[in-house]
């Protein structure tokens, strides 16, 4: 059993799907960014961070292993948080307007028998031009406000999306085959695994 160190939902149906046994517990950290810190170091300073938070908490839950997951949207390494209010969401949705940029995971696996097994995956998307009418909308909607870069890609901003490279779990939170190849190296079955071949 895992002890998802996380609340995201969108984490916790990724791993469902494949069949994971799993438990969430939020962490407890500070998830500010450090000043000059890199997009790819933060998340993995966080996904780090949460681990170790709930490695005590491992035995009360009758777990074996703690999983955490960090995801940043970023352009040229300039991290974007979850919009403050509609002037914030809006700038960030003009920035990231007709470009591309990067979605960034942190996945950090422990226990307390051997060092924590980190791993950051990067994934590149590219907007359409947004018109500041889609944008209000968008805002209207109710759906960007707990985001982190104001929009998840499995909701209404896949119509801004024309392409992404790389991993599209990761875009939604959580990179899946990089995921799954971690937990297998440390002994953990998916859904497939457990299929009479």
């Amino acid at each position: 059993m895992i002890l998802l160190a996380s609340a995201s939902p969108r984490r916790a149906e990724i791993l469902k799907l494949h069949g994971v046994e799993f438990v969430s517990e939020s962490a407890d950290i500070d998830e500010i960014p450090q000043s000059g810190e890199l997009a790819q170091d933060y998340v993995l300073r966080l996904a780090s961070e949460k681990a170790e938070d709930r490695l005590a908490n491992l035995e009360s839950r009758n777990c074996d292993l703690v999983l955490a997951a960090d995801t940043c949207v970023a352009i040229e390494d300039s991290i974007l948080g979850k919009p403050e209010n509609y002037e914030h969401f809006s700038s960030m949705m003009q920035g990231l307007s007709g470009r591309a940029h990067e979605v960034h995971s942190g996945v950090a696996l422990a226990n307390r028998r051997r060092p924590i097994d980190l791993l950051v995956v990067t994934t590149r998307v590219y907007f359409r031009q947004i018109t500041e009418a889609e944008i209000l909308s968008f805002w209207q909607s109710g759906e960007p406000k707990d985001k982190a870069g104001g929009y998840g890609i499995q909701g209404l901003a896949a119509e801004f999306v024309e392409r992404i490279e790389g991993s599209y779990s990761n875009v939604v939170g959580l990179p899946i085959f990089e995921t799954m190849q971690l937990l297998h190296r440390w002994g953990v079955q998916s859904y497939l695994n457990r299929i009479p071949g």
